[in-house]
């Protein structure tokens, strides 16, 4: 366990200082069947419960977490600001924190959206890395991040394989968007943007850059159901 972590935060960081993410022409686009992500059974994810499972979609209950995020990130490219962000939170699990302890690499590596008005204008990012269940209750504080406490939280998720681009992202954020439309659950989002939460869809990657099989990407719609 020990040592596939460290692998994966050192293809984590090789890949992000060269630049070389590659492209992968075949998706998986199949997404009725909610797939768990090959990747949970090697590092730690946080625990969810599957509520309903749809054409396209599903909706998960996540308890309530503590993730480290990155001060909004002003940038063209989801990419782009996914690298910069992470960077940060390499070295934040490498033991640059207050505390200055080494924590366990988990996944998903989550990127909020914020979208900008206008086709060229710049949106923003706040990249994310979700807290082992070991150090929640007291997070490492750090220079240039925040430590966020989620309510438990609802998503609606689509799933898509392949490596992340900018372009792809777009599509599958729209696609879930009208897999949920006429539905109690697209009401809720709707209601809920703007209050907890400002961005309007997140993305999360479980894969190290150098995997290239079994990838599993999701886009998040967050939203809390009024009880």
């Amino acid at each position: 366990m020990a040592a596939y972590s460290n692998i994966l935060k050192l293809s984590f960081l090789a890949s992000l200082l060269s630049g070389l993410w590659p492209v992968e022409e075949t998706r998986r686009h199949d997404t009725n069947l909610a797939v768990f992500p090959p990747t949970c059974n090697r590092i730690e994810c946080p625990v969810f419960e599957s509520v309903h499972v749809g054409n396209g979609y599903e909706i998960r209950r996540y308890n309530s977490t503590m993730w480290a995020s990155t001060s909004p990130i002003q940038d063209i490219s989801l990419v782009e600001a996914t690298r910069t962000g992470f960077l940060q939170l390499f070295d934040y699990i490498q033991g640059k924190n207050f505390y200055e302890e080494k924590i366990d690499m988990t996944a998903p590596v989550i990127t909020e959206v914020s979208p900008s008005d206008g086709p060229f204008c710049e949106s923003s990012f706040v990249v994310s890395f979700y807290v082992p269940k070991k150090n929640q209750a007291n997070p490492a504080p750090a220079k240039g991040l925040q430590i966020q406490k989620w309510k438990p939280t609802y998503v609606a998720v689509r799933q898509f394989g392949g490596f992340v681009s900018d372009y792809e992202v777009g599509e599958e954020a729209a696609a879930l968007q009208a897999s949920i439309a006429d539905t109690v659950w697209s009401d809720a989002i709707e209601k809920n943007r703007g209050k907890d939460r400002t961005s309007i869809y997140i993305v999360a990657q479980y894969n190290s850059p150098f995997e290239f099989d079994n990838r599993v990407n999701e886009i998040w719609m967050p939203f809390n159901l009024e009880e």
